[in-house]
């Protein structure tokens, strides 16, 4: 059995590979007072980088949990969510409303994928 960490601190890794799946640690906005799609557009976007890093893509996405701050912003996060997922790849997915780490923070996803074959 293997267990593959990537960036890991003290705290959490945010990556990790075990038996051909990528769990990546919840990924929020670069820019924190963006807007709601500002903040899912670029929050999106560090989920694509982590994971290349770990030779996977959105493609082989499995299950996304997003978490946002105010359930008002759930049509806006979906808009910049559907055109993100590539048609025929949507992965199983729950959103729910949550109190997020920091208040400035309107939306956070966990995502676990497929490393690529």
């Amino acid at each position: 059995m293997s267990i593959t960490r990537h960036e890991t601190a003290k705290r959490m890794s945010r990556a990790v590979v075990h038996n051909n799946t990528v769990y990546l640690c919840g990924q929020v906005a670069e820019d924190r007072t963006a807007d709601i799609t500002g903040q899912t557009e670029t929050m999106l976007a560090k989920v694509d980088a982590l994971l290349e890093s770990v030779n996977s893509d959105r493609e082989h996405i499995l299950s996304a949990t997003v978490y946002l701050r105010d359930m008002k912003d759930f049509a806006a996060m979906n808009a910049v969510w559907d055109a993100w997922v590539p048609e025929g790849h949507a992965p199983a997915r729950a959103c729910v409303e949550a109190r997020m780490a920091s208040p400035e923070l309107l939306v956070e996803v966990s995502v676990i994928a497929a490393v690529k074959a």
